[in-house]
């Protein structure tokens, strides 16, 4: 028993380790996580991408990094709001090298945050992802079903979990040029996806016992090899269900000078890009959170879609307190909407 304990750990060890190396740690280490370097020698997204599914579903292994990256809004009965996020995380070593994995989980309420993380060595069956059924896994922590159209989210930890039941009320988006996101003004880029229009029921377990909830779910899908330049040192990102029926997907990528990307999703899914400096993010009020200055209160601004918005956390204390640790959690927004959604703040030290 004891060289089982101390093998899983040295797994657990060796699997961070690889981590670190992956998507880069320490004083070499350049933009959020690493995410600014790296990528010399693995393949790169180009302009009008033709994607290819349920195959784009998969892994793509000649890319440095990618996420399956999921959140969702969720009230119970009386109206408590809550919010769950689960992300898989896959990193190359190198261009020809073995596959990291890495999984998180969040779970906030509007008086707690409950974190945690898994490592994975790829090939060994732990983690991964199939497209046909579809099926996302690290451990025990699963996102699958026959289809993206129709998915169980089950995880838990020690503390909480969760097992929800999506179905897709609505078709794909593709940001930016049909899915090529670019994220700077010298061309850093992605290729990427969400299908924001999951609707959610099922159960949160918490310490006090569990609890029937509903809601919406937004999907992101997003793989590179260096998304970031080597100074944007993080981001803030949001995804909003407004109250009319439209979307939006706005992110500012901070740095020597700051870019920023909207995208505007209409009912049916069409979807409107705005570029750099159509879209305004303005702090309103800030927190200590984890011995951090954080922004927990924002302005938002698209004028080109009559958006005005002031967007706060649902508990700003929402940190994740992972390898590379960062603040997600819930938000509600009022002003020339109203709106429910998710916030991801970086870079924050």
């Amino acid at each position: 028993m004891l060289w089982k304990t101390l093998s899983k750990a040295f797994e657990g060890f060796a699997a961070a380790l690889a981590v670190c190396v992956a998507i880069g740690t320490g004083a070499a280490a350049q933009g959020f996580a690493g995410l600014g370097q790296g990528g010399d020698g693995f393949a790169l997204p180009q302009p009008d991408p033709v994607f290819d599914f349920p195959a784009d579903h998969g892994p793509h292994e000649g890319f440095r990094i990618e996420w399956w990256y999921l959140t969702a809004t969720l009230r119970d009965a009386q109206g408590t709001r809550y919010g769950i996020q689960w992300t898989l995380f896959r990193s190359a070593l190198s261009p020809e090298g073995p596959q990291v994995w890495m999984g998180h989980f969040g779970l906030t309420t509007p008086d707690a945050h409950y974190s945690a993380e898994r490592l994975a060595r790829g090939g060994v069956g732990q983690a991964g992802v199939q497209v046909a059924p579809f099926d996302a896994w690290i451990d025990d922590w699963q996102l699958a079903g026959p289809d993206l159209d129709r998915l169980t989210l089950r995880a838990r930890t020690a503390e909480t979990g969760y097992d929800l039941a999506l179905s897709a009320q609505g078709p794909l988006v593709f940001h930016g040029d049909g899915g090529f996101s670019v994220k700077s003004a010298s061309g850093q880029a992605s290729y990427y996806y969400s299908q924001p229009f999951y609707s959610v029921s099922g159960l949160l377990d918490l310490p006090s016992g569990p609890v029937e909830v509903t809601g919406e779910a937004w999907l992101d899908r997003e793989w590179s090899s260096q998304p970031l330049e080597g100074d944007q040192e993080g981001w803030d990102w949001f995804s909003l269900h407004l109250d009319d029926g439209n979307r939006l997907m706005a992110f500012r990528l901070r740095g020597d000078g700051d870019y920023t990307y909207a995208s505007w999703i209409a009912p049916d899914g069409r979807l409107t890009p705005y570029g750099d400096g159509a879209l305004t993010l303005e702090p309103l009020t800030t927190a200590q959170v984890a011995g951090r200055t954080v922004p927990v209160r924002w302005r938002l601004r698209l004028p080109a879609e009559g958006v005005d918005l002031d967007v706060g956390a649902v508990n700003p204390q929402s940190w994740q307190d992972t390898l590379f640790s960062y603040w997600e959690g819930p938000v509600t927004a009022t002003g020339s909407h109203r709106a429910e959604g998710y916030l991801e703040m970086t870079g924050y030290e």
